[in-house]
């Protein structure tokens, strides 16, 4: 019997997809290879961006201050993760994860294409397109990968295992790329680059939309019409006079580049206290599970103090890589971009090394919360590397070895692995029932917070010694992630059943 497009059995991939793709169903290639692409464009683009705003106007820059460059940076990555709240409700109740993925990779590809045109107004334009379109596509991607596996399906794990294994593979191309354009070429070659990346990972995901679990054009808890239609109008109608207000604020002067900044720092702020406040005082929430999001809290803050450092990956760890990094290795010179990649490059080849530990060690590998504690330890230990080649040097002058910057790297790699894993699966956990459908959105807020705090944070640096701001930055994450350990007998007790 052939399904209609109304059937269950219609939004289904064919039956021989189930183990096509090593074992893993096929659709998983298709949302394996947007995910390799989307951050290809998204961190190639990144490494770059911290080093075309420092960059002079003379060589194509935009001729911030260092510490500025950082700031503005790093409220990007702010405005990217506090749209993404809102990308997974959009999917849910009016575009579906189809429709909202496709726009997503529709309006970064646009953005990137936008910011290949060298010019200022175009870059701010390219820029607010990625951050829309990213706030679609990524909270999004992943909830279709869990729609390819039953709920009991054992193959689930190692499924994400492959799709994460793509997300640092493009993470590790993107950089280089990029880099090696914006170097010998100029910025705008380089966000090109990015570009049609972009567009290849759309092209080959609409090719293999066939295999995809789920693909309706409805959304899965789509608003009743009239419903829909009221939160259209109302979502155009807000955008519209945002707009409008912005530019007549920016014209009058007040809407200056560093208030903008300070307003983003402040909703990162105020939206997780928020939501929070909104779960602990729902009467949906049980005692039990409120009980359970008091642990979860200091996980959040955890996250929070990892991703602080890092994001700076892309900014202050770019512009010091660029002004006092050996960029010759064996007589070869190579951007220093290029350093970015390291961090993907790690991360690939460590995950399947600390998948296999954690197996090999069964019930006796640590508790989650402390591997949440080691990954934020080891994300200060790359800060607090930095101050040994950067102690009692000042200026361009000096060059550090290759070595101190990639040890960095390895470092806050390895931090990555342990804490984002094992964080995302305490959220899922943790969560009460009512706001199941809302964990990925707790998760970005963590990261909205920890660029927020970031985008204040880096404006000292330059204007401060290099050692003492890693130094600080560092030490102050090491000791979140010790009293994180130092709670562990309170926190094993409260998050059952997360082990």
């Amino acid at each position: 019997m052939t399904a209609t497009p109304g059937d269950p059995a219609a939004e289904q991939p064919p039956p021989q997809d189930d183990h096509a793709f090593f074992g893993q169903p096929r659709g998983l290639l298709t949302l394996s290879g947007l995910e390799v692409w989307e951050r290809f464009s998204f961190l190639g683009m990144q490494a770059i961006l911290v080093l075309y705003f420092a960059d002079s106007v003379a060589h194509d820059g935009m001729g911030m201050d260092a510490g500025t460059a950082a700031s503005v940076s790093a409220a990007y990555g702010t405005l990217v993760y506090l749209v993404s709240v809102a990308g997974g409700w959009l999917a849910d109740r009016i575009l579906g994860s189809y429709r909202a993925v496709l726009y997503g990779g529709v309006l970064i590809a646009c953005g990137h294409y936008a910011m290949a045109v060298p010019a200022p107004a175009t870059t701010w334009a390219g820029l607010g397109l990625i951050s829309a379109g990213t706030g679609l596509l990524k909270p999004n991607v992943a909830s279709m990968v869990g729609k390819l596996y039953r709920t009991d399906d054992q193959r689930r794990d190692a499924g994400f295992a492959l799709y994460y294994m793509g997300i640092n593979i493009g993470a590790f191309l993107g950089p280089l790329i990029t880099g090696w354009l914006g170097d010998h070429k100029g910025w705008h070659w380089g966000f090109s680059a990015a570009a049609v990346g972009m567009t290849f990972g759309l092209i080959q995901y609409v090719l293999g939309r066939r295999h995809l679990a789920g693909r309706r054009h409805a959304a899965e808890f789509a608003l009743p019409p009239e419903g829909m239609r009221r939160a259209v109008r109302l979502m155009v109608l807000g955008a519209l006079i945002v707009a409008a207000l912005a530019v007549l604020l920016a014209l009058g002067g007040w809407l200056t580049m560093s208030r903008f900044v300070d307003l983003l720092t402040l909703i990162s702020v105020i939206a997780p206290v928020v939501y929070f406040a909104v779960m602990f005082a729902s009467p949906r929430v049980t005692p039990e599970e409120r009980g359970r999001l008091r642990p979860y809290v200091v996980l959040f803050l955890a996250s929070v103090a990892f991703n602080f450092i890092l994001f700076q990956a892309y900014s202050t760890m770019m512009l010091l890589a660029s002004t006092n990094a050996e960029t010759t290795l064996l007589g070869f010179h190579f951007p220093a971009g290029w350093y970015a990649s390291a961090l993907g490059a790690f991360e690939v080849a460590l995950a399947p090394v600390v998948a296999a530990v954690w197996a090999r060690m069964g019930p006796r590998q640590p508790h989650a919360s402390n591997k949440i504690a080691f990954g934020v330890i080891l994300g200060g230990l790359s800060f607090l590397l930095m101050v040994v080649p950067t102690a009692g040097h000042g200026g361009a002058a000096y060059k550090m070895a290759a070595w101190w910057i990639v040890g960095s790297y390895l470092l806050l790699g390895l931090g990555d692995i342990l804490l984002e894993t094992s964080g995302m699966s305490a959220t899922t956990k943790l969560a009460p029932k009512a706001f199941a459908s809302q964990t990925m959105s707790l998760w970005f807020l963590s990261l909205a917070l920890a660029n927020g705090i970031q985008a204040q944070t880096v404006k000292v640096y330059g204007k401060v010694s290099n050692a003492a701001y890693f130094g600080v930055n560092g030490a102050v994450a090491v000791a979140v992630g010790v009293a994180v350990i130092l709670a562990a007998p309170w926190l094993k007790r409260t998050m059952h059943p997360v082990h």
